[in-house]
């Protein structure tokens, strides 16, 4: 790919340079004590519930690491970065991290955000693992999540097989990149399959209640069999909400929420009752995850809470990060990057994880539809997990 062969070129010329300084600094510097690994993530704002979680993901595995004698010699500490969802906050974020001196660096999650980051990450001679969706980020550093190329054909066979839809309306939120493009991608997607797309509205993230209540009705209007709705989980809990007040038997008309708006924020914004309104595109939830209890009772011992909904995939990824760091045996951003990109069986709480090396996604990713059940916890839905349009990408 054109954009890993960029990220490459900038890491093996910067390398040298970056492992003398604090953002990436040499194991042979006795004046650190510890290495300072950057979790970027909404830590504040509206999407502030997804972002905890995954700090406290990044926070476990540390201390899973420190427990069993640290790497290479040293202590792993969470830098938080806190981006906001916002990429001007995220530019400056980052440039004070990078500034005050980390090693390498876990995230972003929002992709418009991740667009303008990582490449500052990849200037200062880092690896990222990254948490973003959309494919204008691939190439810049490894993911363990799944990919708007792997979303968006799940997606589609899930209103065109799953629900059976012949007319779909579509809305989406224009401001973001993931949300942008993965819409356009399910449009098309559904388009050669046969599928009409009845409407294709843009709605703004942020307005209040009585404007999702109007696209939902404009939406419903054109007689579609069902909605499809890519927006993030504030923005999704409101189109449940509308979807709940417009139809009057559960499920007349189905709604499905985009990958977005998979997180247990969704639920807490929207009430369970309400979230059951709409099923959500995502992946296996904490405790789907084959051998996920020995993982989750430490999240619980630790924090005293559930899991959040991204939190295996940061532990997973500060887990695949340092293994891959001490596999290299010192800190050099090329080797490390190439055993990164070699990474093939490796398992963690989200199962195996393999990265195909000319894009840095990790191959295959599940992705499934779930739904929202009576305790207000979204796993997969016990239909999809038998339906012929079950498949990972």
């Amino acid at each position: 790919m054109k954009q890993l062969s960029r990220s490459v070129a900038i890491v093996a010329t910067l390398a040298a340079a970056a492992l003398t300084v604090g953002a990436c600094s040499s194991s042979s510097d006795s004046a650190d004590e510890v290495w300072r690994i950057g979790l970027e993530a909404p830590l504040s704002g509206s999407q502030s519930a997804l972002g905890q979680g995954m700090l406290q993901g990044a926070q476990l595995a540390a201390a899973d690491i420190n427990d069993s004698g640290g790497l290479m010699g040293r202590n792993i500490e969470i830098v938080e970065i806190d981006d906001a969802a916002d990429p001007a906050t995220g530019v400056s974020a980052a440039n004070k991290a990078i500034s005050e001196g980390i090693n390498g660096v876990v995230g972003p999650y929002n992709s418009s955000v991740g667009l303008q980051t990582l490449p500052l990450y990849l200037e200062a001679g880092m690896v990222p693992v990254r948490l973003t969706s959309d494919n204008a980020t691939e190439g810049m550093g490894i993911t363990l999540q799944p990919m708007t190329s792997q979303i968006a054909p799940v997606t589609s066979r899930a209103l065109s097989e799953f629900y059976d839809a012949k007319k779909v309306a579509i809305m989406y939120d224009p401001t973001q990149e993931y949300t942008t493009s993965t819409s356009a991608a399910v449009k098309k997607d559904l388009e050669a399959a046969g599928v009409k797309i009845t409407s294709y509205q843009e709605i703004q993230p942020g307005q209040d209640q009585q404007v999702y209540t109007d696209a939902v009705k404009k939406a419903e209007s054109e007689k579609p069999d069902a909605i499809y709705s890519a927006v993030y989980y504030p923005e999704g809990a409101k189109v449940a909400t509308a979807v709940s007040q417009t139809q009057k038997d559960p499920g007349q008309m189905p709604c499905l929420l985009d990958y977005a708006s998979y997180d247990q924020g969704y639920v807490e914004d929207a009430g369970v009752s309400v979230a059951q309104a709409c099923d959500v595109v995502g992946v296996p939830a904490p405790t789907d995850f084959p051998n996920s209890s020995q993982y989750v009772d430490a999240f619980q011992a630790k924090f005293n809470s559930a899991p959040g909904t991204w939190s295996p995939y940061t532990y997973d990824s500060v887990k695949v990060f340092t293994d891959s760091v001490n596999q290299v045996g010192k800190w050099d951003s090329q080797e490390i990057q190439t055993a990164l990109e070699s990474v093939a069986d490796w398992t963690g709480w989200t199962g195996s994880v393999t990265i195909e090396p000319s894009t840095g996604n990790r191959v295959p990713a599940t992705v499934v539809v779930t739904s929202v059940n009576d305790a207000g916890e979204l796993t997969v839905d016990p239909k999809w997990s038998s339906d012929s349009a079950s498949k990972t990408e």
